[in-house]
C-alpha cells in the first residue's frame, strides 16, 4: 500500500504528525509512506525512518516569484515527483485549501481515497472548502489534541483504533564528539526557548531571570537561542542579568533540534522547538501564557510538565514546583 501525507508546515505541527506515521507502520508494516512538506522541514521529516520518500514543496518561496521561469520549472518538477507513484490513501491533516489542492494533484490508485479533516477544532485555521477535494472526511472532537487529531484521521481511514502512547520515532543523525558544533557545551545544560512570534505568548523577562538564578545554584548552564534580531536582543538582555547564561549563535534547524535533543532541561513557551524537546521526551516544562494548553501539551511522558493556559501564564512558583518534580 502506498500512502501520502500532506502536512507542509509548521515546525510544531510537522512534529505532531510523526505518531501518525508510527501508527500506520505498526498496523501496515509493508506500507510505503511518503510525505509532502515545506522544503525547510525536509531534514526534520528525514529523522523518521518509517518515511520512505520526502517530496519538498516551496509554497512560501514560490509565492514571491510565481511567474518566473525558475519557479515554474520547480513547480513542474514538484508535480512530477507528486505523480511518480499512485497512492492508495492520501492524507491532508492540515485542512487548508492549499494543502487540499496538493492532495488533489497527487495520483490516486484505482479505488484509492483522499482523506482529510471534516471539521475544525476550536481556534484552528481550518478551511471548510478543503472538503471539496476529499473522498472521505473525518470528524474530530472540538478539543482534540494536535497529535491525536492526526492519529484519528489515519485510524478511521485505515480501519484501526488509536491505542498506546504517541511514538514520534525521531532519530538524530549520529555525530561523533569531535564533529559536534562548537557551541555544544561539555557539561549538562538547560535551554530557555523564550522566543515566539506573538508577544502575548511570551513569558516575562523577570521570570526567566529568577529561574536562571535557581539553576545557577544547581550548577546548570543556561543556553539562550534566538531566531530573529528581536529575539537576539531579548536573549542578550536576559543574559546580562544571568550569571550562568550563554547566548548562542543563530542555529540552522537541525542544530536547533540537536540543542533540544541533548538538553538536560528545557523550559519553553508554546513554540515548535519546545514541542521538539517534548517529542524527544527530554525533561521539559512547557509554558502556556496565551494559547490553549489542550491543543499541544506534551501528554505522553511524565518527563513533560505543562503549565498555564490561555490568559493564565504560569508563575515562577509553578515552574519551581515543576523543577522539583522533575528532579525528584
Amino acid at each position: 500500500m502506498n500512502i501520502l501525507i500532506v502536512r507542509v508546515s509548521s515546525l510544531g505541527d510537522v512534529v505532531h504528525n510523526m505518531p501518525m506515521v508510527s501508527d500506520i507502520w505498526r498496523h501496515y508494516p509493508e506500507a510505503n509512506i511518503d510525505w509532502v512538506v515545506e522544503e525547510g522541514y525536509t531534514s526534520l521529516v528525514r529523522m523518521n525512518p518509517d518515511v520512505r520518500r520526502i517530496i519538498p514543496i516551496a509554497l512560501r518561496r514560490w509565492r514571491k516569484s510565481l511567474f518566473s521561469a525558475a519557479t515554474r520549472a520547480e513547480i513542474a518538477n514538484f508535480r512530477r515527483q507528486l505523480k511518480q507513484d499512485a497512492y492508495d490513501v492520501i492524507f491532508d491533516t492540515q485542512g487548508l485549501l492549499k494543502t487540499s489542492v496538493v492532495m488533489r494533484m497527487a495520483r490516486l490508485a484505482p479505488g484509492g481515497q483522499r482523506v482529510g479533516l471534516g471539521n475544525a477544532t476550536e481556534g484552528s485555521g481550518y478551511e471548510p472548502l478543503s472538503r471539496l477535494f476529499h473522498t472521505k472526511s473525518v470528524t474530530v472532537g472540538l478539543h482534540t489534541h494536535a497529535v491525536l487529531r492526526a492519529r484519528q484521521v489515519a485510524a478511521q481511514a485505515l480501519g484501526y483504533s488509536v491505542d498506546g502512547v504517541a511514538d514520534f520515532n525521531m532519530h538524530m543523525p549520529s555525530i561523533s564528539v569531535p564533529d559536534l558544533p562548537v557551541w555544544v557545551p561539555d557539561r549538562p545544560y538547560a535551554v530557555f526557548f523564550h522566543g515566539t512570534a506573538r508577544a502575548e505568548k511570551q513569558w516575562a523577562a523577570s521570570n526567566w531571570v529568577q529561574i536562571a538564578g535557581l539553576l545557577a545554584e544547581r550548577g546548570l548552564l543556561v543556553l539562550l537561542p534566538w531566531g530573529s534580531d528581536e529575539e537576539k536582543h531579548v536573549a542578550e538582555q536576559l543574559a546580562s542579568q544571568m550569571s550562568n547564561a550563554r547566548v548562542l549563535p543563530r542555529l540552522p534547524l537541525m542544530e536547533a533540534v540537536l540543542l533540544a535533543q541533548r538538553a538536560a532541561l528545557v523550559i519553553g513557551v508554546d513554540t515548535g522547538l519546545t514541542h521538539i524537546a517534548a517529542a524527544f521526551n527530554r525533561p521539559t516544562i512547557e509554558l502556556y501564557c496565551d494559547s490553549p494548553r489542550w491543543k499541544t501539551e506534551g501528554n505522553w511522558s511524565s518527563q513533560i510538565i505543562n503549565l498555564g493556559d490561555i490568559g493564565k501564564p504560569p508563575t515562577v512558583a509553578d515552574v519551581v514546583l515543576a523543577l522539583d518534580s522533575l528532579n525528584g
